[in-house]
């Protein structure tokens, strides 16, 4: 809600004395350019400063019976309906002290009695000067707020269509795949999760990381696009000079991405993982796989991560080349392959997700393939 003033209106002051003599002497002072609200105790101060038409300043006495000042401006601190209202003390008390109880509680001025009216009207208007430069201050802070949080929303918005579109290239030149994408893609974030048990990795996978690398699991096989339709779309099992061909996808993949970061001319933290996901999620825990032959955490946490999503969702997978494994096979192969082709935590980590990963496939299966 705004707190911009219509200047046509007076603006709001209570006065909470125990002495009636001392209402009317403020109430004197102040009507004329103020709409003036009167208590005669805490209590009913602070029925006031909750109801409607909510006062914006109070002119607090310290020495009440039964709730002192120093007790009402407590209470109105505690509440966030009447925190943000600016109390200045009226007090016959002058020793430093007293003065800085109030202070230390919130009161943001002291005003000596007996009052001299020239001071109460100065006090009063600056003090509605600085409320109404504090007001404007949050209700810009709240527009600016909301304009980045809009504008984040955005630019998420486009990094995912960016991502998807960037992806699709590489599932329309292979047929085969069909929803491959969007398994492995799920995969990942499931297996992140699940090595967050493990104390070593949960620091490093955050929400926002593992976030980031479920955006970009879909571009691991960007770099197909770059490979001659001979060889992507074989049907048969490839030569060995074919297959080091197949082999540079890795690199066209984060040079594809690279490229573009060049044409904006600075390097977009969101696709991070996806260089690291498109280059190296061939490369084997034992230094055996490509394009470098990377071993151990040489190894970019987010590509081990994709090596087994990829892994079990290519073997669960009917290909022209090959039947598809059962989904208690896929899991076999890759305990096996612990240490070997993958990282052991993340195989461990594997291990108690297993159910979950078939559950994915099922989700994102696809469709049968037509009678030929």
């Amino acid at each position: 809600m705004s707190n911009v003033l219509d200047p046509t209106e007076k603006r709001i002051i209570l006065v909470v004395d125990d002495t009636p003599d001392n209402l009317t002497l403020m109430s004197g002072m102040l009507r004329n350019d103020y709409k003036v609200k009167l208590a005669p105790n805490g209590e009913r101060a602070l029925q006031i400063a909750l109801g409607e038409g909510q006062p914006e300043l109070i002119l607090l006495d310290i020495m009440m019976p039964d709730m002192d000042g120093y007790a009402v401006l407590r209470k109105l601190k505690q509440d966030e309906r009447t925190r943000d209202i600016p109390v200045i003390f009226l007090t016959a008390m002058s020793a430093a002290e007293d003065e800085k109880i109030g202070l230390d509680l919130g009161a943001v001025d002291y005003i000596t009695k007996p009052v001299n009216p020239a001071i109460v009207q100065a006090r009063v208007r600056t003090h509605l000067q600085l409320k109404t430069a504090r007001d404007f201050l949050k209700d810009q802070n709240a527009f600016l707020e909301g304009e980045v949080a809009k504008r984040t929303r955005e630019v998420v918005a486009i990094q995912e269509v960016t991502i998807r579109t960037m992806a699709s290239l590489a599932e329309t030149r292979d047929n085969e795949t069909g929803n491959h994408i969007r398994r492995t893609q799920h995969y990942v974030r499931v297996l992140a999760e699940a090595l967050c048990s493990n104390p070593y990795y949960a620091s490093i996978l955050d929400a926002r990381t593992i976030e980031s690398m479920f955006k970009s699991a879909p571009l691991h096989d960007i770099g197909k696009v770059g490979i001659p339709d001979r060889i992507l779309l074989k049907r048969g099992k490839l030569e060995p000079e074919e297959f080091e061909v197949m082999k540079t996808h890795t690199t066209l993949g984060r040079d594809t991405i690279i490229h573009s970061e060049q044409e904006l001319g600075f390097e977009i933290d969101f696709l991070r993982y996806a260089k690291e996901i498109a280059y190296s999620h061939q490369e084997k825990w034992d230094g055996s796989g490509y394009p470098e032959g990377l071993a151990g955490e040489s190894i970019p946490l987010s590509a081990r991560l994709m090596a087994v999503a990829d892994v079990y969702d290519a073997l669960i997978s009917r290909r022209v080349y090959k039947p598809a494994f059962s989904h208690e096979d896929a899991v076999s192969y890759i305990r096996d392959g612990s240490g070997k082709h993958f990282d052991p935590a993340i195989v461990v980590a594997f291990l108690t997700v297993t159910n979950t990963f078939r559950e994915i496939a099922t989700n994102y299966a696809d469709p049968e393939p037509a009678d030929e």
